[in-house]
């Protein structure tokens, strides 16, 4: 299969089934504390929402693996989510994926992909280097970006272990880029690096306490992952409520890794 084939290609259905003991890893991953017994704890379990974007990853698997591109070198560039109802402490979720677009940035590609189901919603933006002018449409220009965060500041750093990726592939991530030293090298990292959807998951988490929320509470979010953080390093996430919305961007090692970050979670 050619890139220009892709571009509307639907990817059929999977269910993805979960147990409160698979809700609780992923909560664990991205930082969830001891203390918050509802996040780790089965008595009173609550999936955390961005859990939903690691059970849609089948759909970018499924995508990687036609033959239009190499997978192993292929890059998470920005995630959405749009949550219809609470997950399930467990159970199995359906959902249905397709190629939504692919456009050629003439040194680079970027493939759009969506999966549905009756809970969520979730985009995702893969960027492939050196794959470009193929002919395709280069896609829309650059939308208006979200104001960076500005002035009085909600802040939280979250500490990374150097383990963390070997941690957080157990939720589904899969790509070796985070877990093989030569796969790293090959797409131009010194060593593994943290998956982009843990730096979100980590964000998502933490930036509720700026809307004065519990995480799960979310109902959107949407960010360009605009830089890896390397295992170890700290994550900084700067917030600022404006109207519905929380702004946020996240910087780790003096790199912003998240851009035009903005959430928004249930009164």
């Amino acid at each position: 299969m050619q890139l220009n084939e892709l571009a509307g290609l639907d990817l059929g259905s999977h269910d993805a089934a979960y147990r409160t003991s698979d809700a609780i890893l992923y909560a664990l991953a991205v930082g969830a504390p001891a203390s918050q017994l509802d996040l780790v704890y089965e008595r009173d379990l609550r999936v955390l929402p961005t859990y939903a974007c690691a059970l849609g990853l089948w759909a970018v698997e499924k995508a990687g693996d036609l033959g239009a591109y190499d997978r192993k070198r292929s890059l998470h560039a920005s995630q959405s989510l749009v949550m219809h109802h609470p997950m399930p402490r467990e159970g199995t979720i359906a959902m249905r994926g397709r190629v939504e677009s692919v456009w050629d940035k003439g040194k680079a590609t970027i493939v759009n992909l969506a999966v549905e189901s009756e809970a969520f919603t979730a985009n995702y933006t893969i960027f492939l280097p050196g794959l470009g002018n193929w002919g395709g449409s280069p896609g829309p220009g650059a939308g208006t970006s979200e104001p960076a965060p500005t002035g009085a500041l909600w802040r939280s750093t979250s500490k990374t272990s150097p383990e963390l990726p070997a941690l957080y592939r157990l939720t589904g991530d899969l790509h070796p880029i985070h877990i093989d030293p030569e796969v790293a090298r090959a797409n131009g990292f010194d060593r593994p690096i943290l998956h982009g959807l843990c730096t979100l998951g980590i964000a998502a988490r933490t930036v509720a306490d700026a809307a004065r929320a519990h995480p799960c509470s979310l109902r959107m979010i949407k960010a360009r992952l605009s830089a890896p953080v390397m295992p170890g390093d700290t994550i900084v996430v700067s917030a600022q409520s404006v109207g519905d919305k929380v702004l946020f961007e996240a910087s780790a090692n003096d790199r912003t890794v998240l851009k035009d970050g903005h959430a928004i979670f249930a009164p």
